[in-house]
This record gives C-alpha cells, structure tokens and sequence, in this order.
C-alpha cells in the first residue's frame, strides 16, 4: 500500500484498517462519496478532486449546517479537498502526479467522461500499474444503456425495486433511502478491496466497473430468484413478507409495532401472548407455508387481537416470550435509542452530527469505534497535497494563476 496517508490515520496510537492507502476520489453526488467516505471512515487518506469554484454538487443542496450542505458534509467526512482543472494540461498533469503512487481511483462519472479526459483506465494504469481503478456509473461500461444518465428514482424504478414497495392495490413506492446510490457504493467498496487484496499476489492493479442497475438486482437476489425458478411474480404487499407470516406490522391502541415470526417456536409463543391457542390447532395455520398462503384470513384475527392493548405492552410481553418484535421508529426515536448511542453510532464532526459508518473490530469491551473528522472546504487541502507530490509554491501560484487549480 501507499505509505502517503495522513498521520492522524492513527487514532488513540492504534491505526486504522486502511491506514497506508491513498485514494483519489473524482466521484460527486452520492454513489462514488458513499464508497469513498467508507473507505475514509476506515482510515484511508482520500483526496477528494473537486472542480474549481463549483466543487462537488451536493455542496448547493440544502438544508444547510454553518452554511455548508448537511448532504455534503455527511458523506465526505474524513477526506481533504483538492481543486483541479482536468480539462486544463496542468491540471490533468497535476492529477496524473496524483495518481502516481495512489492505490485506488474512484470515479463515477458517465461512461466515456473519462477517456474523453485522458484519464481513463488505460492512461491511469501507464502511470501507475498497481492502481485499482473503479468505475461506478447507472448502467456500466458495457451493455445497451451505459451512455444513460440515472439517479436512484429511475435505478429502483428500472430494477424491479419500486414494483414491489408499497401497498397492495395502491402505485409504486420510492424506498425512502437512496438504496439505489448507497448499494452502488457499497458494491464498489468491497470490489476495490478484493482487487487490493488479489494486488498483494499479481503486483497489479485492475479495473472495478459497478453499475447501480447490477447492484441494485443483486439486493432482489430473493425476488429475482422466486420469478426465474419458481414463476413467481413479486407484487406490492405492504409491510407484508412474501413468504412468512406472520412476518409484518400491525396496529395497536396506540403505535404500530412490526412482529416477525419464523419458526414454529414462536408461533407457538406468539399464541401465547396472544390468548389465542385455539390458533394452534387451526389447520389453516399449520405451518408456516399454510400461514403464508391463507395470511388474508390470519390477518385480520392477529389485528384484531393486537389493537387491544398499547404498543410498549405488546413489545414487553413479546420481549419476554422471545417473540422478535420492534417498534416503528421515526428518525428522532432511533438517533435516541439507547442501542444506537451504546454503539456510537451517531458521530459528531466539524459541529454536527452524523450516522458513523458501522464497522466494529475487536472483541468485547475492546471494540473500536474510530472518531471522524469533518468534510474539508472546497480546495482547503490543494496546496498541502500539490506539495506532497512535489509542487513548490511557486509552482502552485502559476498553476492556480494559469486556471489548472
């Protein structure tokens, strides 16, 4: 790996995972930052590559924190920012100088953007033969769609996902996270570190291509897999699963909690709770294909049960019978949850606070949770990485006074 990461890559004198690798980060929005502030999170020295003046676009998208987008300072955390002109000489020379000793590349851009710039796979690689190059684009450098652009709507539209989220009998629903961009980026995390990895015996580098349209399908694995080998067509159930029951939410006097019941066990147990035991010996509700197949009748008899008491009753007396059951959380009930706060899951950085990235190492009392730093100003870091890979000062005036920075 690169030995031109930061220093405060360690934490405490205990360094990071990724300590040692450099990435350049040319990716903008959320799929590519996603990857990369995992990676950042994890102790990687990111130098994220921003357009002079205008940086990275989510910069403009509110609402805003001290003036900064609360959108970019989330996924950027940990990161410095440099500001190059890839379409000036200098400033794709500046980013070549960049890439020279660098273990991974990540850009998201259209396919074609690159090679339009110079600074594709093959140009990269002459430079430097060990990099880890990826690519993460709506569609993929191959196939009939790769020049479209996309955004996560049109990912969970064209992938099936929106088909199966929401009511039955009512329209097609948006997963409310932007699953489309986070899985892209996801994806691409774990492919650059198999390629870091397979580097450490072939001394080469590779090229990662990730498409949201693929990683999107690869989280419908089970959905996919019904349809292909079974002939059955997924459709819009709710909160309903598809093929256990019961296995959904359901109302209370108060708050609706969602109750998952796998086994017979706990069938069993959830009869129980319930008072209902005659349920047991119901040939409709046998077993757990029967309760799939007649959940229009068991349905209303669970509802009908539930509604009778509150929602923090029913999660006690399910939590005691071992029954897994939860509440519907808003955002303000998780980001309070005492699992969540045990688990510093919520990150405080640059004056804000955040999601931490959910990584634990280490067993027990000694887990790790490494602290983040903020997301850099636009350019703050240019002249301090410029002169990492052996720029003077007066070599950054002129660069900066010619428009390459």
């Amino acid at each position: 790996m690169s030995g031109a990461a930061q220093s405060d890559a360690v934490e405490g004198g205990e360094a990071l995972p990724l300590a040692g690798v450099k990435v350049v980060d040319l990716s903008h929005m959320l799929a590519g930052p996603y990857s990369t502030w995992i990676m950042a999170a994890l102790g990687a020295d990111v130098i994220k590559v921003e357009v002079p003046g205008r940086g990275d676009f989510t910069r403009k998208i509110g609402p805003f924190l001290q003036g900064e987008s609360i959108y970019f300072l989330s996924i950027n955390r940990n990161k410095r920012s440099v500001t190059l002109n890839l379409k000036h000489p200098e400033g794709k020379a500046a980013l070549l100088r960049l890439v020279a000793d660098a273990d991974v590349l990540l850009e998201n851009n259209r396919p074609g953007v690159m090679a339009r710039l110079g600074l594709d796979y093959a140009a990269v690689s002459a430079v430097n033969p060990r990099i880890v190059y990826a690519s993460v684009s709506g569609f993929g450098q191959t196939g009939p769609y790769s020049s479209r652009p996309a955004f996560d709507a049109v990912i969970q539209a064209m992938s099936g996902t929106m088909s199966i989220t929401g009511e039955e009998g009512r329209g097609p629903v948006r997963v409310g996270a932007s699953i489309g961009d986070m899985a892209a980026g996801l994806f691409a995390t774990v492919g650059i570190l198999s390629a870091l990895h397979s580097r450490q015996h072939t001394g080469r580098g590779t090229f990662v291509d990730v498409a949201m349209f693929d990683a999107q399908l690869a989280l419908l694995e089970n959905a996919v897999a019904r349809f292909l080998n079974a002939g059955d067509v997924p459709r819009r159930i709710g909160s309903r699963h598809p093929l256990i029951a019961p296995f959904q939410a359901f109302p209370t006097t108060d708050e609706p909690i969602v109750v998952c019941v796998d086994t017979e066990p706990q069938w069993e147990r959830l009869c129980g709770v319930l008072g209902r035991e005659d349920l047991l010996k119901e040939p409709l509700f046998v077993d757990g294909n029967a309760r799939v197949n007649n959940h229009a009748v068991l349905e209303p008899i669970l509802n009908e049960c539930f509604i009778k008491r509150s929602r923090a009753d029913w999660l006690a007396a399910l939590e005691k019978a071992e029954v897994p059951a939860g509440p519907i959380n808003s955002i303000p009930d998780v980001v309070a949850d005492p699992q969540i706060l045990a688990r510093n899951m919520i990150a405080a950085a640059g004056g804000g606070r955040f999601v931490s990235q959910p990584i634990r190492m280490g067993d027990g009392a000694a887990q790790t949770a490494w602290p983040e730093r903020p997301a850099p100003a636009l350019g703050a870091d240019t002249d301090s990485v410029l002169a990492s890979v052996g720029y003077s000062s007066e070599d950054i005036a002129r660069l900066r006074a010619a428009g390459a920075l």
